[in-house]
């Protein structure tokens, strides 16, 4: 078996990381927070690039690519420590494409391909990581629905073009596609701990489509996407925070010589290395077992999301450390790596949630001295 990536692939990822050192330097990035963590300019380069319709199929105006595609510019733009939801959008084309059929994705990949701003919106206050425990609610009115209820933590949601939204209808939970021209929706924007934007989104009475199917299978379909997205995108900005470090270590001078040459440090950098490359198989090993039956997809996405949660914390923990206390300082970037990670880790399930569901199909087998 061939591990290697092809040429196409190389520049691909080579490409995306002129394009993040070029457009979104560390400075470019502080100002979007300033500004409020969205930057439009920045979207339509994205979708100039391609990369909105990464996944989207060619049929639909996108460029077909998968999940080895999709690891690589998410990796690359970790290391920019983006703050756009471009692995958001492509949960949203996940479910289009492979949770509805008819109108639906005919109408909306070609827009989500051409940049229009498509977002999950699953969350809600009371259902921490268990997205099927929906009170939004789906009445029926004639042909159409009407959603009622508040979804949380939307990423960009005030920007969205149209939201996927879960509700509870009369026959169980299902999926929606809502448009913003939607009568009766109201959003309330926020910043998240890393510097991007999310939103509530608030409906009433709102016009909505429903997505063909059972909605509890697309839930889980969009967990476990958004949860391997996410281990990808955190394995590059753990890449960036080690970057930052070594160099930092060969650098910052102390009794006459770099604190690099210090055994203890270089042992600490060594781990992190170790740490990284951990979080990196496990990321690979996700998408990759994204086509593999549910089952079995679940408890791959698990094991990574624990791994590559560990690693973050790890990883993050030292960079701080190392670096004394400019490592805390919003004016320098390793604060900021410490706290994308932290967002990660936390998104799409954190690590104690994912534990629990690796631990739950685990035997009497499987305990300690067995």
């Amino acid at each position: 078996m061939d591990f290697d990536f092809s040429d196409e692939q190389r520049q691909l990822r080579d490409a995306v990381a002129r394009w993040a050192e070029r457009a979104y330097p560390f400075e470019q990035r502080r100002a979007i927070i300033a500004a409020g963590g969205f930057d439009a300019r920045i979207w339509r380069d994205l979708t100039d690039l391609g990369l909105t319709g990464l996944t989207v199929a060619e049929t639909h105006g996108g460029m077909g690519q998968g999940p080895v595609e999709a690891l690589l510019v998410l990796e690359t733009l970790g290391t920019a420590l983006l703050l756009e939801p471009l692995a958001a959008t492509w949960v949203a084309a996940a479910l289009l494409q492979d949770c509805a059929d008819g109108a639906l994705p005919q109408a909306w990949l070609p827009r989500l391909a051409a940049g229009d701003l498509v977002v999950p919106a699953l969350l809600e206050r009371r259902s921490r990581h268990d997205l099927p425990q929906v009170a939004c609610q789906a009445n029926a009115d004639g042909n159409a629905w009407r959603l009622s209820g508040r979804k949380h933590v939307v990423p960009a949601g005030d920007q969205a073009a149209a939201w996927l939204v879960s509700a509870r209808a009369p026959d169980g939970v299902a999926l929606f596609l809502v448009e913003r021209s939607a009568a009766g929706i109201a959003t309330t924007p926020y910043p998240l701990q890393d510097g991007s934007r999310a939103a509530d989104l608030h409906l009433n009475a709102t016009p909505a489509q429903r997505l063909p199917g059972d909605g509890a299978t697309a839930l889980a379909w969009a967990a476990d996407v958004g949860a391997a997205l996410a281990c990808a995108q955190a394995v590059g900005v753990m890449e960036r925070a080690l970057a930052l470090t070594v160099e930092y270590l060969n650098t910052r001078r102390q009794f006459g010589v770099p604190i690099g040459s210090f055994q203890v440090l270089r042992h600490r950098a060594a781990d992190m290395k170790m740490a990284l490359e951990l979080a990196r198989g496990m990321a690979y090993y996700a998408l990759l077992k994204l086509d593999a039956p549910q089952a079995e997809r679940r408890q791959a996405v698990a094991r990574a999301k624990v791994q590559v949660g560990q690693s973050a914390r790890f990883v993050g923990q030292q960079a701080v450390q190392l670096h004394g206390g400019i490592g805390v300082t919003d004016e320098y970037v390793v604060s900021h790596c410490f706290k994308t990670l932290t967002q990660l880790e936390l998104s799409w399930g954190d690590t104690l949630h994912h534990l629990g569901t690796v631990a739950a199909v685990m035997g009497e087998d499987a305990a300690v001295g067995a």
